[in-house]
């Protein structure tokens, strides 16, 4: 263990907690910003040019794997094993980067034009095609680092930004291709600051220029997180690709609302787990103890949010669907989006298995569950998208990342017991005290949204705290964590089982 994988260690998880608050904050303004700005967008468009929308945005998810290869996760690991190499490596990425988003940017504009006929757009396209991959590789600078804060702000000034060109579009009529340059130039806005930020409080001192030797020796390391992220892309999306071939535009507009609300929660897991994972990726080289530990909590957490959201979904189905559905098109999205709520909290549990196989260097194993993740879905929604249309696209969803747990959870213990993980003790009061909410919501669920929610979230903390879900060490954790960072003085490092150590 080295100095340097001690100091990172001791940085990262000192500031765990307070990081995963900003970020989960930031992103809850955002998400609740965004899905306004979703409906607006999506009533102002109808059904059909949504779809439209929605499919050009699918495109650019599936090419965006040509544009990164994989680097962008590896660098975020190597650089907060290595602080002094940050510059060196992100300014060698920014070069490649450049000819890989050339290369993803000609695909994209043959499979948009070819593939969906919305030839129209594919300028647009590839301005955020571009705008996203270099958005994205310089933000997860501040998660290797662990300074979230500077990404909290970034996501809370770039969506706002994307709300007042939308609504601003939405008042003028616009066309499709107006809403993408919005996004694109929000992103831009997100490179320009990324930049600024990590230069003014000295991040890292970025070094352009090409080291061929890094990027040789990364590259075997990177593909099979570009080959994860390409079948995660695709699992999550193929849905909409097959809709889009079978059926019309109208009802991919359809699956797109419902899906909304079931993607718009990702945020919650993926915050955290871009606070998490350096944390993880360093504990495997400085501290295994801390490393399980720090495991399980993540995977308990993750439960602790997505169960409760995943009841409530299911039982408020019908407000939740009438904010979107201003306009009257998206009725037929209500019983799509109660199929999706099933699958909210594997939507969360597998960010932990996804950030551990990526912390301990075992990606390939990553990419073998999400490649037979994305074969049963792909299989799937071809047997069920012709007969049962966006309702079969959301069955699959669902099976799918129950399916993506399974393996995922597996894959990580494999030929590693130490790293088994009792997912029936660490969640079943959990699991209990949100079937107590559940069974509260039921009477409500014909009142006002801002009533039963309120009032349904009240009644899952209060069995969380009875039925003692979440351990006093925890709760310990937590405060510290933020304490010190208010007070800039390091917390105590609490581990289940060992003394606390200052």
């Amino acid at each position: 263990m080295t100095d340097t994988a001690e100091s990172a260690a001791a940085q990262l998880g000192n500031r765990a907690v307070s990081n995963s608050v900003f970020i989960l904050a930031a992103r809850t303004v955002s998400r609740a910003i965004s899905l306004v700005v979703v409906i607006v967008l999506a009533n102002a468009l109808g059904d059909t040019r949504y779809g439209q929308y929605t499919t050009l945005i699918v495109y650019s998810g599936l090419v965006a794997v040509v544009g990164d290869l994989g680097f962008q996760s590896l660098y975020t690991r190597e650089a907060a094993r290595n602080r002094t190499e940050l510059g060196h490596y992100l300014g060698t990425l920014i070069v490649v980067r450049a000819a890989l988003a050339a290369l993803a940017a000609v695909v994209f504009a043959i499979a948009l034009g070819l593939g969906t006929g919305l030839s129209s757009l594919i300028l647009p396209g590839c301005a955020l095609l571009i705008a996203t991959a270099y958005a994205s590789l310089l933000r997860n600078t501040f998660y290797s680092v662990g300074r979230a804060e500077f990404d909290a702000i970034a996501i809370v000034a770039e969506t706002l930004i994307q709300a007042g060109l939308i609504v601003f579009g939405a008042r003028r009529h616009s066309g499709v291709g107006y809403y993408v340059w919005a996004y694109a130039a929000s992103y831009t806005f997100t490179i320009v600051y990324s930049l600024v930020v990590i230069n003014v409080f000295h991040l890292g001192r970025i070094r352009l220029g090409l080291d061929r030797q890094l990027i040789w020796r990364w590259l075997p390391l990177a593909l099979p997180f570009a080959f994860t992220f390409f079948l995660t892309n695709l699992y999550f999306r193929a849905g909409f690709v097959l809709l889009q071939q079978f059926r019309t535009f109208a009802e991919v507009g359809w699956f797109t609302l419902a899906y909304k609300p079931f993607e718009a929660l990702q945020f919650v897991p993926l915050a955290i787990q871009t606070v998490v994972y350096p944390m993880l990726g360093v504990y495997f080289l400085s501290d295994p103890s801390k490393l399980i530990v720090a495991y399980r909590r993540f995977f308990k957490v993750l439960v602790l949010l997505g169960w409760p959201l995943t009841v409530g979904t299911f039982v408020l189905v019908h407000p939740i669907n009438q904010i979107f559905n201003r306009s009257g098109a998206f009725a037929q999205s209500e019983p799509a989006l109660r199929i999706l709520a099933l699958g909210i909290v594997f939507l969360f549990a597998n960010s932990a298995f996804y950030a551990m196989l990526n912390a301990i260097n075992r990606q390939g194993l990553n990419a073998w569950a999400t490649a037979l993740a994305a074969g049963i879905n792909i299989a799937l929604n071809l047997a069920l998208i012709p007969l049962f249309g966006y309702l079969g696209a959301s069955t699959v969803t669902v099976v799918t990342e129950a399916a993506l747990c399974t393996f995922g959870w597996w894959f990580v213990q494999l030929k590693r017991p130490e790293l088994r993980l009792p997912v029936v003790q660490l969640t079943w009061r959990i699991a209990l005290a949100g079937v107590i909410m559940g069974a509260v919501l039921l009477p409500l669920r014909s009142l006002s949204i801002y009533i039963s929610v309120p009032a349904g979230f009240v009644v899952y903390l209060v069995a969380v705290i009875v039925l003692r879900a979440v351990e006093r060490e925890e709760y310990e954790m937590a405060e510290e964590s933020l304490l010190s960072r208010l007070q800039r003085n390091p917390p105590r490092v609490i581990v289940v089982g060992e003394d606390r150590k200052g």
